[in-house]
């Protein structure tokens, strides 16, 4: 669904115009607008009234407007759809650590109350499947980063020792002169991504009742889904849209 270097042009747009017709964006037999964004990892949300000339960078879209596709494209990071049932607007948004880290949906939810005086309580949230806490390894910088934005960010990361079985047979090949006697190993740190941006949507007043999240990791599932980290950067991407009619 995704122009990348490795897939080509018009098997893309081939690929978008079946997607478009199966989810319904479509008026006769004329396809509903398509609107995309130069993805980058931002908090920039636009707030689209009318079909686009020019494709504009950011991370999040929201309208009212109904015959209108809003699309976000993701492989690894979350697609977050948003809707607000009572004024009929809707809201994509593409989450990866840097734009959570961000408050890219909690600002969504705010820029959807300015803009149609969406009630929080009145949204629906669909995260989308997305890299997992299973396999979502990240720097200690990347924990950094959350400590000083959330309180909570203890409880969005867990730590695991690496495992050595060559290590664990033979300890004594391991002993060190510094106390305790053994070097240490190393720990790897995980990213719950979904939990992140699902306390940033109750923070912003969304009920948890009204969330939902995909299960399904898309390092762990390569077979169905697109993952750059677990494809090492020769994949396509997943479309995730929502629109008004």
């Amino acid at each position: 669904m995704g122009f990348t270097k490795h897939d080509s042009r018009t098997a893309v747009e081939r690929n978008r115009a079946a997607f478009e017709r199966q989810v319904g964006a479509i008026t006769g037999k004329k396809l509903w607008p398509r609107i995309t964004l130069r993805q980058i990892h931002s908090d920039l949300i636009h707030c689209v009234l009318e079909p686009l000339q020019e494709q504009l960078a950011g991370d999040g879209l929201i309208t009212n407007t109904p015959g209108v596709l809003l699309g976000i494209q993701t492989a690894d990071c979350l697609p977050v759809v948003l809707v607000d049932t009572k004024h009929r607007a809707v809201g994509v948004f593409h989450a990866g650590w840097r734009g959570t880290v961000r408050r890219i949906v909690e600002k969504g939810v705010g820029e959807m109350r300015g803009c149609f005086g969406t009630n929080p309580r009145d949204i629906k949230a669909a995260i989308g499947p997305g890299i997992q806490s299973c396999c979502y390894q990240v720097g200690e910088e990347v924990r950094v980063n959350f400590e000083s934005q959330f309180a909570y960010a203890s409880d969005l990361f867990r730590e695991v020792k690496e495992s050595d079985p060559v290590r664990e047979k033979y300890p004594l090949l391991f002993l060190t002169a510094r106390a305790p006697g053994h070097s240490e190993l190393p720990t790897n740190i995980f990213l719950d991504l979904v939990e992140a941006n699902r306390r940033q949507l109750m923070d912003a007043g969304v009920s948890r009742k009204n969330i939902s999240a995909s299960p399904l990791c898309t390092s762990c599932h390569t077979d169905l889904l697109f993952s750059h980290r677990a494809e090492k950067g020769v994949t396509g991407r997943m479309m995730a849209v929502a629109g008004i009619r």
